[in-house]
């Protein structure tokens, strides 16, 4: 069991805030196959202040979509307060603040890990989220802003006496990005200093990895990303593998196709038929890799419009 503050979990495996993926869909698909606690796309608290349609949209659930989570990224105390104000209204179960996204436009603007570079502001902000909220309170980080200022133990120890009552951190520098390698080593050292528990990520990408991530490092949980991607299934993968060490397969091409086609219905069902095929373009992409002669399909995927021609693709990529 993982637990953090009142929320009590089952399951140590987390599906992450990612922009413009999380959607209220993609997380009940990913519910599916054995993701406990899901987050909304990570949103702007400018936007959240302003009610913006688009963010209004991000922030819709249903009684099923729990427990659910919510990032919440900026850093400026005014929009900060304003998005509290406007999040109260929402039932979420956990509120996380981010400064761990690498983004240029982000940091550019001061937030994310940009905030890494600034400690005492960092803290400040973070002080005032665990004050306002009335849910328990995470915070995501790296390890630092580059190689030559990792401050991830700092950073860590000023959020625990910030009084968050978990620790999510990604395994890379600001300046890394996604590339690189992930520094279980420092991940392992920031999990030491902690009383609170602490949710790793980076490259949990199987079964395999997820149990690396676990070992090296001793963090309490995972929060799995970019590993979800085309490959909702990796929940179970994960779960299976770490509690018989059997390496799951990847789904026959059968099933893979008959989750893509009940995920352009849930994409449908809740944009309408032309912003959701829209939408669940960039997930075909995903789905589709490492098959064999799709990168026509892939190409013509780009241009589809009608849930008529999803379906004919998807047929053509796994027949």
């Amino acid at each position: 069991m993982l637990k953090i503050g009142k929320l009590k979990l089952e399951s140590n495996l987390i599906l992450a805030p990612m922009a413009g993926i999380t959607d209220l869909p993609y997380r009940m698909l990913c519910r599916k196959f054995g993701a406990e606690l899901a987050f909304v796309e990570m949103i702007n608290c400018r936007s959240v202040s302003f009610k913006s349609k688009r963010t209004k949209q991000m922030l819709l659930t249903l009684p099923k979509d729990k427990p659910l989570g919510v990032q919440i990224l900026g850093c400026e105390e005014q929009y900060i307060l304003k998005s509290l104000e406007v999040l109260k209204n929402y039932k979420f179960d956990i509120l996380d603040f981010n400064a761990a996204c690498p983004a240029k436009k982000v940091v550019r603007r001061g937030e994310g890990s940009g905030l890494l570079k600034e400690p005492k502001k960092f803290a400040k902000l973070l002080k005032l989220v665990v004050k306002e909220s009335w849910l328990p309170v995470s915070v995501k980080i790296r390890l630092g802003w580059d190689k030559d200022s990792v401050n991830a133990r700092e950073i860590a120890l000023l959020a625990q006496d910030c009084g968050v009552n978990a620790l999510f951190i990604h395994g890379r520098t600001k300046t890394q990005g996604y590339s690189g390698q992930v520094d279980y080593n420092i991940i392992s050292e920031v999990r030491k200093v902690l009383d609170i528990p602490l949710i790793a990520s980076g490259d949990v990408f199987s079964g395999l990895l997820a149990k690396k991530m676990l070992d090296e490092t001793g963090c309490a949980g995972l929060a799995i990303a970019r590993g979800s991607l085309g490959n909702p299934w990796i929940f179970k993968e994960i779960k299976e593998y770490l509690g018989s060490g059997k390496v799951v397969s990847r789904p026959a091409e059968k099933e893979i196709a008959k989750v893509m086609l009940e995920h352009l219905d849930a994409c449908i069902d809740f944009y309408g038929e032309r912003n959701g095929v829209v939408i669940f373009r960039k997930f075909y992409t995903w789905y589709t890799k490492g098959l064999r002669k799709v990168r026509r399909l892939r190409e013509r995927s780009s241009r589809v419009k009608t849930k008529e021609e999803v379906v004919k693709i998807i047929h053509e990529a796994l027949k």
